[in-house]
Parts: structure tokens; sequence; C-alpha cells
């Protein structure tokens, strides 16, 4: 799984050194990775822009004994010289379902990051910080939390 992240990341880099971008969609899907201290989950992930500056994500993650359902809210703001890079901030609620007895726990998740469109294919990637501030018996506060997207631009 650390391989896959890797690559995933090595992807991203290389994207944005690369190619040239225009942030012009309004919705995309494909996989999504959050990765930090311990756990990596992956799952199913969805964006999509409400207006050109604000943006929902959700996602579905999974891990081993663990489904963490996310639900975020982003603003977008262009990134100048840079066609199709994008800042954003933003941060929702995760519902974690946990098995072993620990039962359905809730994290707020914060978040900041980069999204990116490739001109003339219909890719988008993102990579965000995104601690979790768990609000429940169980979670704790994990700062070193870290999502990527690789998504296909649908519209």
């Amino acid at each position: 799984m650390k391989k896959l992240v890797t690559f995933a990341i090595a992807l991203f880099a290389i994207g944005i050194a690369e190619m040239n971008a225009q942030s012009d969609y309004s919705f995309a899907a494909g996989l999504g990775f959050d990765f930090g201290q311990g756990a990596t989950f992956v799952g199913p992930s969805a964006k999509y822009f409400f207006t050109e500056e604000h943006a929902g994500q959700a996602e579905l993650m999974f891990e081993s004994g663990i489904t963490v359902v996310t639900a975020l809210y982003e603003y977008h703001g262009p990134i100048s010289g840079a066609e199709g890079l994008q800042w954003f901030a933003g941060g929702g609620p995760s519902i974690w379902f946990v098995n072993g007895g620990i039962g359905t726990q809730l994290a707020l998740r914060p978040t900041a990051g980069l999204d990116y469109k490739i001109n003339g294919v219909p890719l988008a990637f993102s990579f965000d910080w995104r601690p979790s501030i768990g609000i429940s018996e169980y979670l704790g506060t994990e700062v070193g939390a870290f999502g990527l997207g690789i998504r296909y631009v649908i519209e």
C-alpha cells in the first residue's frame, strides 16, 4: 500500500511540473487516499463545484476493520501564473465505523491543499493536509494526516 501511495504522489508531482493545466471543471470522481501516522485508507472520492470557488468533496474510505465517510466543504482560489492549479481550504465531518467493539466515532477534518486539472486530459489531482480532531470517546487528534485524490473529470 505504501508503494501505491508513493507512486500516486510522484505522479502528482510530475503532473504539476510537466503539464499545462486548466481549472474549469464541475464534477470529478475517482480514487482517494487518506494516510498518516499508522494507517492508509483507500476508497472512492468525488468532488463537485457548486460555483467556481465553492466545492464539496465526499469520500468513502476503507482500512482493515474501519470504514470512514467524510464530507468536506472547500473554498478554492487560483494560483497566479499556474494555470489549472488552485489552493483550497475548508473542512467537514468524518464518521468512523470501527469493528472490535469500539463502534461509531466522529471527527472533524479541517483541510488545506492543492487541486490541479490537466489541460486537454480529463484528470484532476488533489493533495491536502487534513488533520483529524476526534470528538468521540476513542478518537484522538492526529495532525500528521494527508489526502490524495486522483479523479476522472466527468463535466
